[in-house]
């Protein structure tokens, strides 16, 4: 057994989480099926894969939903096909050559934990345990979370922890414990549906306590651990979309493994705005079984591409075999994307986006709606009409940030534009924020009809208030002036069939009229195909925009092994004064351009997959 903290003495420096650009991800999830688990893990294969991809960190499993651990702990419940111990030598070597090694671990979810004591489990309304997943109210997480926690962190000396199956998999739980504490803060008994009193009550009370578990446990092992980094996968994402308030080291989440373009585009956004250093991961494959399929390198690129755009790092996830070892050739598609982020890497991580047109991820939304069929959901993966809403905007070549309103409220007059999609309710001191942003010369524009009908109401004078349920008459699609600013509306729910693709060029095209009556003056203007992302971003004091080619039929191909360039593009920015010139990066081409009226007018004449221009 090593030395505790040994490695963390060993090897080379090695980059924290926040400073981190690429990673690679592996897990396999170990089952008690597993066999001869450590018996092909070699210093070899692992030093093979750091050459081939050259990362800043790499993340392997150690306890999948199965709930083995696949490492010989002392603590938890190791797989009996263990041989070896692999953990040793991931650790190893990575810290031989100053690679980061972080943990997959999956934690809420938990099956074998529950199958040794159903008593931390999740309980249902007749009392049934759950047979995968703990309730965050039981001592799983001080009997087991916690001392692996630390065993990984103290006795293999890894860096930190990705920890899947939380907020995601976090559940309604009708055990005695959070029955009694629940009457005990609110005076009311557990509702059985959105129909009983108290419905919304009870769900935000298990939001908090997932908010207090994740807490708990972080502070439980930075007591001892202070330097160890903790994610919890998909917390305060758009799964979770409200301010972080416990103190992780970074954010990430796995985006989708086929509709991965329009995934990505809506957690990148989102987590640009939280505050707290972040990646994001791509499946290196699509589909299930049989059908599976490894995917070209040209699509891994493009989905990197759509984080990179706005900021952040990226990891993709590869499979191991039931061994926990890796076929290597699987990784070429990686060590190719590896090449092309690490080419654009001094020209986007950590740049920061240039306010243009917001959408809003409403928090408030989120937590008060009952989703169809799961009316029980705490954290589930769900935007309301923002995704169609912000996809619609970003094909018509406008520079799109996806915020929540606690982002958004500390100053509204940073964004020329507010868009409120099809949400069902929000705040009437929000709304409220936002009347006073129009009034001070902002523009929003309200989408879907509740929407309409709330902020129509809002602008009657007294006297023409209709009277209670009586609902009041939307107005047509086009824009009012208020005080000095403007509110678009549609009165429509188009965000749906905008995504389904269902007349969306229509919808895009008097989408854009109506913005342009809002928003005339954008700093950066495409002329081109819709299918080109712009986003509009300073690194280092420079301005840049950001482009990435997202034609062809990314929603319904899950393997994509070509994508047309986009040719014969006409981009305008406004600069108050002439740039010295403007560089097409990271090939470092300057391009020729004119300059007339507060406008750098410049061609490119074929975008691949992902350029960035910048404008000095």
């Amino acid at each position: 057994m090593l030395i505790a903290g040994s490695f963390a003495l060993s090897g080379q420096e090695r980059l924290r989480r926040d400073e981190s650009f690429l990673g690679i991800h592996f897990d396999f999830h170990a089952g008690a099926a597993n066999k001869n688990i450590g018996a092909n893990t070699t210093p070899e294969m692992v030093g093979t894969i750091l050459d081939m991809v050259h990362p800043d960190y790499i993340q392997v499993d150690c306890k999948g939903h199965p709930g083995y651990s696949s490492y010989p702990t002392k603590v938890g419940n190791p797989a009996p096909g263990l041989v070896t111990d692999p953990l040793l030598v991931w650790r190893k070597v990575t810290a031989d050559r100053g690679v980061g090694l972080y943990m997959h671990y999956s934690g809420v979810w938990d099956a074998r934990a529950v199958e040794l004591h159903p008593d931390w489990a999740i309980k249902d309304p007749a009392g049934n345990p759950s047979t995968t997943i703990t309730s965050v109210f039981g001592p799983y997480v001080d009997k087991l979370l916690v001392p692996q926690l630390k065993e990984l962190a103290g006795v293999y000396g890894v860096d930190g922890m990705w920890v899947d199956g939380e907020c995601w998999a976090t559940a309604l739980d009708y055990g005695v414990k959070a029955v009694k504490l629940f009457k005990e803060k609110t005076g009311l008994d557990a509702p059985l549906s959105p129909e009983d009193p108290g419905w919304y009550e009870w769900k935000q009370f298990h939001r908090e306590a997932y908010r207090n578990y994740l807490r708990h446990y972080i502070a439980a092992v930075r007591s001892e651990y202070p330097d160890f980094q903790i994610c919890s996968n998909w917390a305060y994402t758009h799964h979770m979309s409200e301010p972080v308030s416990a103190p992780v080291d970074f954010l990430s989440g796995d985006y989708s493994s086929t509709n991965s373009v329009n995934s990505a585009r809506v957690a990148a956004r989102y987590l640009a705005w939280q505050g707290v250093p972040w990646d994001l991961m791509a499946w290196s494959f699509a589909g299930n079984g049989k059908e599976r399929r490894q995917k070209p390198s040209v699509q891994l690129m493009r989905e990197a591409a759509v984080t990179l755009s706005q900021g952040g790092g990226f990891q993709a996830y590869y499979t191991q075999n039931g061994d926990g070892s890796l076929n290597l050739d699987k990784l070429t598609s990686m060590a190719d994307v590896a090449v092309f982020a690490r080419a654009r890497q001094p020209y986007c991580h950590h740049s920061v986006s240039v306010p243009q047109v917001a959408v809003l991820l409403s928090t408030y939304d989120y937590q008060h709606r009952n989703l169809p069929g799961n009316p029980g959901a705490l954290f589930p993966n769900f935007t309301g009409g923002a995704t169609g809403i912000m996809n619609c905007l970003l094909e018509a070549q406008y520079s799109v940030d996806l915020l929540g309103e606690a982002s958004l409220q500390p100053d509204m007059s940073r964004f020329p534009l507010i868009v409120i999609p099809e949400c069902e309710t929000i705040s009437e001191s929000f709304r409220d924020d936002l009347l006073e942003y129009v009034r001070e010369g902002g523009s929003i524009l309200v989408v879907g009809k509740a929407m309409t009908e709330f902020f129509s109401a809002s602008l009657r004078p007294v006297g023409e208030q209709k009277s209670v349920g009586e609902p009041v008459e939307p107005p047509a699609w086009g824009s009012i002036a208020f005080g000095a600013g403007k509110i678009g509306y549609i009165p429509e729910e188009i965000a749906g069939d905008y995504e389904a693709g269902k007349g969306s060029d229509g919808i895009r095209a008097k989408v854009n009229l109506l913005v342009n009556e809002l928003f005339p003056n954008p700093l950066v203007e495409v002329a081109s195909s819709p299918y080109v992302d712009v986003s509009l971003r300073t690194l280092r004091g420079k301005l840049q925009v950001h482009m990435v080619n997202t034609s062809g039929d990314h929603r319904n191909t899950a393997i994509i092994d070509s994508i047309d360039p986009v040719k014969e593009i006409e981009v305008t920015v406004r600069c108050p004064d002439k740039p010295s010139r403007i560089v097409r990066q990271p090939d470092g081409k300057e391009l020729r351009f004119r300059y007339r009226d507060g406008k750098a007018i410049f061609k490119i004449p074929v975008l691949e997959i992902y350029d960035i221009i910048e404008i000095e």
